[in-house]
């Protein structure tokens, strides 16, 4: 055993994110703490779309976490989470160290699920990390080609609009309707500007397997061509099924209102990877739970009652447009525009400020 830590931060998403930046405030707890990131840096989603159109550049969007930590008062290990026994209290990292912790929490994100791969011809690029991603569109802007983006959802919408002017065609195939879940009046402002932007979009089509150069829909195929971005829905990290937490059918971790794993209560989950009722995978969610999130963190450190996550019943969405303006939803209301636009500019760029290790 490499360490002991009284806690361990595994990920460095929206609700870590939202700890790190209490504690350096002044309210961190006591004892040896220590955050597992895979790399350097903590990508904002909100700001890829605007990098991608090239409307920020790439040290605007993310927050660099050694800067974070050391204010925070943080042990900053940069390396991948590999597995988790959850019994034992331990976790093992990609370059076969191990730490062990009093406490966990786990706010790792997911990854876009992946249709059935056979001999595939594809070059194919989830969303999701987004230090790979980004690498991975920065080779194809050398030599741009057409291209398909899986996922008719608030991100493949945002990606569609962000590069469609810098590739030859574009495609987006959705399994459901375009944003579905969104009002009606925002599905239809979405799929106008799609048009105006030359993007085809393919509703009612669930892509579930990919066959040489081809995208198969059940015994149709739907979609020929080179290159594929994944920006389809949620998908467990497959450890966390093997982790020994209690999981739901999709391999998502179970928590109950404090956040606490219902098998494991001295594991804490956020954000993306963890299934809690009536709590949608967005980051507007993952926010929300980071001061709860940090003030269970330090109740538990001290032995103090645990507070109550309560999810709000209506989230903002604000989906940039490609073009510096944005579209808005919010409790049945849709509008855009450009003044929306810098608003969400605004928004995210406050985000970014909050967290650059400054109290």
């Amino acid at each position: 055993m490499n360490g002991q830590f009284d806690l361990l931060l595994a990920g460095a998403g929206h609700a870590h994110l939202g700890v790190l930046r209490l504690w350096m405030s002044g309210q961190r707890p006591k004892g040896r703490i220590g955050l597992i990131s895979p790399g350097p840096y903590a990508w904002y989603s909100g700001m890829l779309p605007g990098l991608l159109a090239g409307r920020y550049r790439a040290e605007q969007c993310r927050i660099p976490l050694q800067a974070l930590c050391a204010t925070a008062g943080v042990e900053l290990l940069q390396e991948q989470v590999e597995r988790l026994d959850s019994s034992a209290r331990c976790v093992e990292l990609a370059d076969g160290k191990q730490y062990s912790a009093t406490w966990l929490s786990l706010n790792l994100g997911s990854i876009p699920k992946a249709p059935q791969v056979g001999e595939s011809l594809l070059d194919i690029l989830p969303v999701k990390p987004f230090d790979s991603f980004l690498q991975g569109w920065q080779r194809w802007q050398q030599a741009p080609q057409a291209l398909a983006i899986l996922g008719g959802g608030a991100a493949g919408v945002e990606l569609a609009l962000a590069v469609a002017s810098q590739v030859p065609q574009l495609t987006l195939l959705s399994s459901a309707r375009v944003l579905a879940g969104h009002p009606r009046a925002l599905r239809q402002r979405a799929l106008r500007h799609l048009a105006d932007a030359g993007v085809r979009v393919e509703e009612g089509v669930a892509v579930d397997s990919i066959h040489g150069d081809a995208l198969v829909s059940g015994d149709r195929l739907v979609w020929c061509g080179t290159r594929v971005i994944l920006a389809t829905g949620a998908s467990a990290l497959p450890w966390l099924a093997l982790s020994g937490l209690d999981c739901d059918e999709r391999g998502f971790v179970r928590v109950g209102q404090t956040l606490q794993s219902l098998s494991h209560p001295h594991v804490f989950a956020a954000g993306d990877c963890a299934s809690l009722t009536a709590t949608p995978r967005s980051g507007v969610y993952a926010v929300r739970q980071g001061p709860v999130l940090a003030a269970n963190l330090g109740a538990a450190l001290s032995g103090q009652p645990l507070t109550r996550f309560q999810p709000q019943r209506r989230a903002l969405a604000l989906l940039a447009d490609g073009q510096g303006g944005a579209l808005l939803s919010w409790s049945g209301m849709t509008a855009e525009g450009a003044l929306l636009g810098r608003w969400k500019d605004r928004l995210d760029r406050r985000f970014i400020a909050r967290h650059h290790g400054a109290p």
